[in-house]
This record gives C-alpha cells, structure tokens and sequence, in this order.
C-alpha cells in the first residue's frame, strides 16, 4: 500500500501476473497493433452495419460511375428489377434503361449528381423480365475522403400502385364532371318541363319536387354498392319500389342484367312516373291492382336485346289522354338512343303497358 495521502501506481493492462512491467517499446508495440485490431474490427462493423442498412430498404439501391455506368445493385433492387444475374447488366450505361426520352433525364441526373447536386426525376422503365414499373429517382454523390463525388448512388421507388390510384382518381374525377353534366342537363330538362306542363304553380312545383327527389334516389341508388357506379336492373326496380310503392302489388321477374349510370338515370325516372301514373290513376291506386313486371334478353349473341315489359291489371279503367305531358315524353324518349330500339306506352283499357326494347349494350354505354 502507498503512504497516506497518495495514489498507488495503477498496472496498466500489459503488466505481467507478477506485478513486472514490459519494455516501453514492446508496449508501444502491442498498443499498436490493439488500436490496429479495434480499428479494422469498428470498419467490419461500420460495414456490416451499413450492409444492414441496405438489406432492409425496400427502395432499388444502385451505384453508378461518374460516366453513368452500373457497379452495384443491391438484393431488394434486383428483387425489384426481376434481374436474375448482376454480372449479366454489370457494367452497363444505367441511362439506357431509360426509354421514351427519359434516357436524357437520367443523363441530366447524372450531371445534377456528378457536379455535388441532386437529380431527380419520374418515370416509367421496364424490369429485365419486362414488367412496367414506376419510379421516383433520386442520383446523389458519393464523395472521397476530399469531399470530391467518386461514384454515384443513385435510390429508384417503385411508386407503381400509387400511380394507379392516381391514374384511378382521375379516371373516377372524370366520371364525375361527365355525371354533374348529366345531372344538370336532365335538371333543367325536368325543371322547365314540369313548370310548362303544370296547370298551375302549385301543381308543377310539386311535380317539380317529386321528379328531382325521384333523380336524387337513383343516385342513391347508384352509389349504394360500394361506391361503384354500375347497377343492376332488379336492383334499380327494387329500390324503386320500396321507395314508391307497395311490393306487395309487384310481380317482377327477369334475368340479371347490369346497367350503366346514363341508363340507370333515365330509367329510374320512367320507372318513377310509371309509379306516380299508377299510384294517382292506375292499378296502384286501388287495393288489388297489381303491376306485372318482366324483362328477358334476345335476340342473337353479337345483337343482344333487352324485352322489357310493365303491365298494369285490376286498376280503374284506362282512357287515353288527349295530350301527351312530360311524363309521357320522358317514358317514350328517355331511354332511346337509336333508331332501332322503341319505348311505347299503350293505353290499354284494362291497363297501362310500357314495352322497352333496347340493345344490351346500351344499357351499359356511359
């Protein structure tokens, strides 16, 4: 032990189990080669960590000359880039994977990186197996130990899906501007139409109101199944009905058919002042009057026809009017696109029948 009020030398870590010590040099020796040793083993660890760091992006990583050409790819990127044997593109000018022009803003890139700035661009590239991807590139520098860029490091996303949800977007905005068209023209069609035909204010402002109720309820319709904008004809008569009228009064029978919004619009509207005809004066309007309705598909396979038929029994007595209103108009009009399909209304004493023969691929046609 040391004398009170000092420090007892401490053995450094080369002191022998005996308490000898070794020669300044050979101290200095194996410090050295220890420094040596921790070094080489923090850059096998800074490198591996940095491997690590690679291994887990989900981004196609590569390393590029200062000319542009391909040095390095790593595992998710050739994952990414279907390439099944590096050597095989090794080597090779990066750019020219680039088609369509964008070559030129790969080279742009390049230069962008190569002067210690970024390029960037977007675009679409092929895969080594030919699948189309997406990509938001980024070319940044790697520089040497004087700050100047050695190589390039050049970090592509594959931003496909999001391209087509926003391909999706627009295509669904698109739609939408040619609907709210759609809508505003059949709009004004009904509003100065029902104010013309009304005998009074009161009576075109309530014919008003129930066929712009009646167009609210199809879009309703339209956009009850997650959110697409196709529906089908029962599905279209049903709503309707329940919202109208009594099912209990309906015979309906027919195949399943898909319609589009412009028919599933004009439809709904016929099918309306069908119901409020039939409701006010028609079979609806007495207990036990019944509305027949069917529909079948025929004709041959390359010229589809949709039959559609709506028959009225046990309802009052049925005069043809003297005049044709809106309403009328709208059933024998609406839902006609060309010459060679009909929409009638027959005024049968014993009951209203619409026939409606149209082409099926009408019914789907936006």
């Amino acid at each position: 032990m040391g004398s009170p009020g000092t420090i007892a030398p401490q053995k450094d870590c080369y002191s022998d189990q005996m308490g000898a010590h070794i020669s300044s040099a050979e101290r200095e020796g194996l410090c050295g080669a220890d420094e040596s040793a921790r070094a080489t083993n923090d850059v096998d660890s800074d490198e591996q960590f940095l491997r690590s760091v690679l291994a887990s992006s989900a981004d196609c990583i590569k390393v590029i000359d200062l000319d542009g050409n391909l040095l390095y790819m790593t595992d998710e990127g050739q994952r990414l880039m279907e390439v099944s044997d590096f050597n095989a593109i090794r080597g090779c000018p990066w750019p020219e994977f680039w088609q369509d022009g964008l070559d030129q803003h790969a080279i742009a890139a390049i230069q962008a990186a190569r002067h210690g700035g970024e390029g960037r661009f977007e675009g679409m590239a092929h895969t080594c197996l030919g699948t189309p991807k997406w990509w938001d590139v980024r070319v940044t520098p790697i520089r040497d130990a004087h700050g100047e860029p050695r190589s390039l490091l050049v970090v592509s996303r594959d931003i496909s899906v999001l391209k087509e949800a926003q391909s999706q977007q627009r295509l669904l905005m698109e739609e939408l501007a040619h609907r709210v068209k759609n809508i505003i023209a059949v709009v004004q069609a009904i509003s100065m139409m029902s104010l013309r035909d009304g005998t009074d204010i009161a009576e075109g402002r309530e014919a008003l109101n129930s066929r712009l109720l009646a167009l609210s309820h199809a879009q309703d319709i339209l956009l009850s199944n997650t959110g697409e904008v196709n529906a089908t004809l029962a599905g279209l008569l049903s709503r309707i009905i329940s919202i109208h009228g009594d099912a209990n009064q309906f015979e309906i029978a027919g195949p399943e058919m898909i319609v589009g919004s412009t028919f599933a619009l004009g439809f709904s509207l016929v099918m309306h002042e069908l119901l409020t005809n039939a409701l006010k004066y028609g079979a609806l309007s007495r207990e036990g009057g019944k509305v027949v309705v069917s529909w079948e598909s025929a004709g041959d396979p390359e010229n589809k026809r949709l039959e559609f038929c709506w028959a009225e029994r046990g309802g009052p007595l049925v005069v043809t009017p003297s005049r044709k209103g809106f309403g009328s108009r709208l059933i024998e009009r609406s839902l006609v696109k060309r010459p060679t399909s009909s929409a009638q209304v027959i005024y049968e004493p014993t009951g209203v029948i619409f026939r409606l023969n149209v082409l099926e691929q009408d019914l789907i046609v936006d």
